[in-house]
C-alpha cells in the first residue's frame, strides 16, 4: 500500500529528502520515548511505522536506480547513500524495540543524551541532503557534514562513559546487558549518520 502512495515521477533528490525528514521524525519520537518512560509501547510502534516508511522509500530509490539511464551522480554513491540513510532509521527502531521488549521504564540520563545527539545528527544530515540539489553551493553542505562528524565524536564519548557507568553502578547483569544494547544501537545510528555525511562530502568534492 505504501508503495502506491509514492509519486511515480519523484526524483532521487525528493526521495533522499523525504527519507531524511522521516528519520528526523523517528529520532524525535525516540527522544519523546525516553523523556519519561511513558507510552513506550505506543511510541515504539510509531517508530516502527516510520522505519517501514523509510524502507519503502529506500526500495523505491533502488528500483529507480535500476530503471534510470542518467543519474544525478554516481550510481554507487546513490546506492550507498540511501542504504546508509536507511541504516540510521533501522538502528533507531532497534533501540526503541528493545526499550519496549525489555520493559525499560526508568530512563537514564545517558540514553537521553545519546538520543539528543542523534536528533541533532539527523537534522544536520537532512540539511546536507537538501543541498544535493545544487552541489555547487557546497560550503554549507560541508559545514553540515563537519557538524555530523563532531556529533558522532560526542556520541562516542557519551557511549564510553555510559557503558563504564553501567558496569560500575549496576549489580544486575541483565539490566546492564539491556541498557548496553540500547546505548550501542543509538551510537550505531549516529555512526551511520557520519557515513552518510562522508558520502555526501565525497559527492560534493567530486562535483563542486
Amino acid at each position: 500500500m505504501m508503495r502506491r502512495l509514492l509519486p511515480r515521477d519523484e526524483d532521487f533528490f525528493s526521495l533522499f529528502e523525504r527519507h531524511a525528514a522521516l528519520t528526523v521524525e523517528g529520532a524525535k519520537q525516540f527522544v519523546t520515548l525516553v523523556a519519561g518512560g511513558q507510552n513506550v509501547p505506543a511510541l515504539a510502534a510509531r517508530i516502527k511505522e516510520i522505519e517501514h516508511e523509510t524502507d519503502v522509500i529506500t526500495h523505491a530509490c533502488v528500483e529507480r536506480l535500476h530503471t534510470t539511464f542518467i543519474t544525478p551522480f554516481d550510481r554507487d554513491d546513490i546506492h550507498r547513500l540511501i542504504t546508509r540513510m536507511d541504516d540510521v532509521m533501522d538502528f533507531i527502531e532497534s533501540a526503541s524495540e528493545r526499550m519496549a521488549l525489555y520493559e525499560l521504564r526508568e530512563m537514564t540520563r545517558e540514553v537521553q543524551d545519546l538520543a539528543a545527539v542523534l536528533v541533532r545528527a539527523t537534522e544536520a544530515v537532512a540539511r546536507a541532503v537538501a543541498g544535493l540539489r545544487n552541489v555547487r553551493r557546497a560550503q554549507g553542505m560541508l559545514e553540515h557534514c563537519i557538524e555530523v562528524n563532531r556529533l558522532e565524536n560526542e556520541g562516542d564519548e557519551i557511549l564510553r562513559n555510559a557503558v563504564a557507568k553501567l558496569f560500575k553502578e549496576n549489580a544486575d547483569p541483565l539490566l546492564v546487558m539491556k541498557w548496553k544494547e540500547v546505548y550501542e544501537a543509538l551510537e550505531n545510528a549516529t555512526d551511520r549518520c557520519e557515513d552518510v555525511a562522508n558520502i555526501i562530502e565525497g559527492v560534493v568534492l567530486e562535483h563542486a
